[in-house]
């Protein structure tokens, strides 16, 4: 009974808790970030260096009039940003954060649960998502919006290819789709996978970047064409509930390319003997800074990359990185049976 209901049910908790402080003050890192890059200051009224931000913010969203517009389907215009939401949050539920630990004498992994399809599970939820960009777009009975909700589904459809594909290599490398076992294929063969499929952990990250709309991608919100996208006629927490996905996605796909590329919770170089020291740390710390590297990268990108123009974006993902990532998988494959493994 508490291992199948109710230690599950605290690992839910605490963990959609820590996704929403996170993604509450990665919020206000970004900003910072982007103050710092263009010799500004940022945020600095609320709070000491503007550290209560994004409490004022939260308040706002939750008192702010709430608007639909009056030709709208009502119904879908409501549950369009909460299907782009949900299954963000899901997917957290094969993330591995961390190997079993003792907790009160009996061992409790630091994941919610580990499936032998767990990077099948993750992609099937995440395509999910487009369909709330869709059909909030189509439901708002504006032409702005629909054109953004448009663009949004062929942008991720394309660069979805791409991203599934580099799994391919991943599982070739590994031998198993379990998010666990991934991880631990990587401790077994004493690399991250990062060094050995680094075609695809580049596809992976251009192919995440276009996934949740973040520059140089952001085509389906470019404010220039289409006034702010597929979100336009949202306001209020309805508005929120669209950016909560968005940088809750950013988490989600840095959390899955710590797990796939750079060892999950394993510690950097193991096999070093005057870097056991490292050890001491504990493996959810190191699973966090890798995910928060890779979170700081996004940031870094948006702060110094233009925004493509359309017809490159698609040509990207369908001339370039569909194309390599199938090479990849071809050279995976092929060094795997010349090695006879």
């Amino acid at each position: 009974m508490i291992d199948l209901i109710v230690l599950p049910l605290i690992k839910i908790v605490f963990v959609l808790t820590g996704v929403l402080i996170t993604v509450m003050y990665l919020v206000l890192l970004e900003r910072k970030v982007q103050a710092w890059v263009q010799a500004r200051l940022g945020p600095m009224r609320v709070g000491p260096h503007g550290v209560l931000q994004p409490i004022a913010d939260v308040v706002k969203l939750f008192v702010k009039e709430d608007v639909t517009p009056a030709r709208a389907e009502k119904w879908v215009f409501t549950a369009a940003p909460i299907i782009v939401l949900v299954p963000a949050l899901i997917a957290f539920a094969v993330i591995p954060f961390g190997p079993e630990v003792n907790l009160f004498g009996r061992p409790v992994p630091l994941y919610i649960t580990d499936l032998n399809v767990g990077l099948l599970y993750i992609v099937s939820v995440a395509a999910i998502g487009v369909y709330g960009i869709i059909l909030g777009g189509w439901a708002s009975n504006s032409k702005y919006p629909l054109l953004g909700s448009l663009r949004s589904s062929a942008q991720l459809i394309s660069y979805e290819l791409a991203v599934t594909l580099t799994f391919v290599s991943v599982i070739l490398a590994a031998g198993s789709l379990s998010m666990v076992e991934i991880v631990e294929a990587q401790r077994n063969n004493g690399i991250w996978f990062a060094f050995v499929q680094p075609v695809a952990l580049f596809i992976y990250f251009v192919g995440a970047l276009a996934e949740t709309n973040r520059n140089p991608f952001d085509l389906p919100e470019a404010e220039s064409e289409l006034v702010a996208g597929f979100h336009t006629e949202y306001s209020g927490m309805r508005f929120a509930l669209f950016f909560l996905a968005e940088y809750t996605n950013m988490i989600v796909v840095s959390a899955v390319a710590t797990t796939l590329f750079f060892g999950g919770w394993l510690r950097p170089f193991p096999n070093v003997e005057w870097l056991s020291f490292l050890g001491l740390v504990p493996p959810w710390i190191w699973f966090t800074l890798k995910t928060f590297a890779l979170l700081y990268l996004f940031l870094w990108i948006r702060a110094t990359l233009p925004r493509y123009r359309y017809d490159q974006l698609m040509q990207l993902g369908w001339k370039w990185l569909i194309p390599l990532a199938i090479a990849n998988i071809i050279v995976t494959a092929a060094v795997k049976v010349v090695l006879g493994s």
